[in-house]
């Protein structure tokens, strides 16, 4: 299933989108989209057989705002320089174990919200990441299969970074990673049996209509599986809690001079093979 929120931000409803294309409206079945539905085997099941049974009433599309799809998130866990590709034109080694900070969970936005580059920012970078939505608890895993069978399902992160803030001005990533509207998210929360191998997705993300990411998670250090398991280990995991799992090349900061970070003005588009596409225009902030 395809399940989304739409609306208002802060007034989202809940939706599926149809395998014609059609958007339906949940509102009548479930409260939301959110950790409580998705660790509700039964509340899946009746939207299922909703679906299958075309019950579900028709929602116009045309100009109706597409919400982060999981309401209540309760942490976003990120990895940082879990590809290949993107570790060596960072000019880092390849990670021994995962590298693991957070994101607050307000820093995420709808696929298509504005992005506002921070005050005082001259180096606001860009990164596709496949998220793994978490749908049951999680402590202590001992196998992969069993890190793949807490997962709910995956969508679209916009992993947004101020690198000057980030790696120039001490302490942690925190810094440049936190800034409001830091990680769109969406468009569509796509449940783990759509989706058979997450190591077989690709990534692209345009900036002005230059392709700038074009990847797979193929080239990922430390798979989904693996990720989920070792986070499990240091913090418990929770249904609606959000994993990002790591940008491919082609970031701002690993570009020549004059690197080519971002400006209010611009637009930044990114997609994920079988999750979506999401488009944000910045904005100061």
């Amino acid at each position: 299933m395809k399940l989304l929120r739409v609306g208002t931000a802060g007034a989202e409803r809940p939706a599926l989108l149809d395998g014609d294309g059609t958007l339906r409206d949940l509102s009548g079945v479930v409260a939301d989209i959110d950790g409580a539905l998705l660790a509700d085997a039964a509340a899946l099941g009746r939207v299922r057989a909703a679906a299958d049974a075309g019950e579900l009433p028709a929602l116009d599309a045309n100009g109706l705002r597409i919400g982060p799809p999981l309401g209540r998130i309760g942490k976003v866990v990120c990895i940082g320089l879990n590809f290949h590709d993107h570790a060596r034109e960072a000019g880092a080694e390849p990670p021994a174990e995962p590298v693991v900070f957070l994101k607050a969970a307000d820093t995420v936005v709808g696929p298509n919200d504005t992005v506002l580059v921070p005050r005082g920012s001259v180096k606001t970078d860009w990164e596709v990441e496949l998220a793994v939505v978490i749908g049951r608890t999680a402590r202590y895993l001992e196998t992969d299969e069993d890190a793949l069978a807490h997962v709910a399902g995956y969508t679209i992160a916009h992993d947004v970074s101020e690198r000057e803030f980030q790696i120039e001005r001490g302490g942690t990533w925190d810094k440049g990673k936190n800034c409001e509207t830091f990680n769109p998210l969406g468009p569509w929360l796509v449940t783990a049996d759509e989706v058979p191998d997450p190591q077989d997705l690709s990534l692209r993300l345009w900036v002005n209509g230059e392709l700038r990411q074009d990847g797979s998670t193929a080239q990922q250090i430390f798979p989904v599986a693996e990720v989920v398991r070792y986070v499990s280990r240091f913090m418990t995991l929770y249904p609606g809690d959000v994993i990002n799992t790591g940008t491919p090349a082609g970031v701002a900061m690993g570009q020549p001079e004059p690197k080519p970070y971002l400006r209010s003005g611009d637009v930044v588009e990114l997609e994920i093979e079988g999750l979506g596409r999401q488009r944000q225009q910045l904005k100061e902030a």
